[in-house]
């Protein structure tokens, strides 16, 4: 069991927790991913490792109540334990040599994934740009964390509610106008922003990674509900990424299998309103 050392809320529908896991803590890395469930019953789910502390042995995630299981996580409190907490998973961000300036950009719950990104550019003594984008300012996370870890942040919403309106491809194009050189462009959020982003810094000859966080069950690649193409090639997010080239990403393809269960997820949600 997994005790709950922390729990926060960071919006109306975005919840952090601290989870005391020494073992993932001591291996764990940007990019890297966890799988949980919240009791002997429930279904597996994969969870962006957000942060971790290997001295006190603690993992942060970082997660949105959009689904029975994560409805059900939301409903436990500090104290509490997880059934199972596995990881890390996934290969961990890897960064060539020579970046001297990067773009980390954050779509809504993404931005939680590209904080452990921008950390550890900062620490490698990277310029980093941070670029987050939100519906509204009332669903703003993280955004003291991100300005201690990054040298300029830019954060926008589609209904200007920040002062700040529209996209975080109209952010990074501003940039780009402005002169700014970056050497990668880090993308993490909504399938379609990512594909947008990547579509901007293809005509800029920009390297650019993106995080796909699809579907997963096993994390071992043998299921193969995480499969996706790359400069067609069959690959799956679990073990060849979940980072991978955004120049090379089937964006149209990984949308089309996203939805593909999503009238499962709603049934769920309708079935088991009251979770347990």
């Amino acid at each position: 069991m997994y005790k709950i050392l922390e729990k926060h809320t960071l919006n109306e529908q975005v919840k952090l927790m601290v989870i005391d896991a020494p073992l993932i803590a001591k291996k764990a890395k940007p990019g890297q991913f966890i799988i949980l469930r919240v009791h002997d019953m429930g279904e597996r789910i994969p969870l962006t490792i957000a942060d971790h502390d290997a001295d006190k042995g603690t993992v942060t995630i970082i997660f949105q109540e959009v689904g029975r299981t994560t409805m059900s996580l939301g409903k436990l409190n500090e104290g509490d334990s997880l059934q199972d907490f596995v990881g890390p998973l996934g290969k961990a961000s890897h960064f060539d040599a020579g970046i001297k300036k990067a773009a980390v950009i954050g779509g809504g719950l993404g931005t939680a994934i590209a904080y452990p990104q921008t950390k550890e550019l900062h620490s490698l003594g990277i310029d980093v740009t941070t670029i987050a984008g939100f519906r509204t300012k009332q669903l703003i996370i993280l955004e003291d964390e991100l300005n201690a870890v990054s040298d300029k942040v830019i954060i926008t919403t589609d209904d200007g509610s920040n002062g700040n309106q529209g996209f975080v491809t109209d952010a990074l194009q501003k940039e780009i106008d402005a002169g700014e050189k970056f050497d990668l462009v880090i993308a993490i959020g909504p399938i379609i922003m990512m594909k947008f982003v990547s579509q901007l810094t293809k005509k800029y000859n920009i390297p650019t990674i993106v995080s796909m966080n699809s579907t997963m069950i096993d994390g071992t690649g043998m299921c193969g509900g995480c499969r996706l193409t790359v400069g067609g090639k069959t690959k799956f997010a679990c073990i060849d990424g979940p980072d991978f080239d955004g120049h090379e990403v089937d964006f149209d393809e990984a949308m089309r299998r996203s939805g593909m269960y999503k009238k499962q997820e709603d049934d769920s949600c309708r079935l088991y309103s009251e979770v347990d």
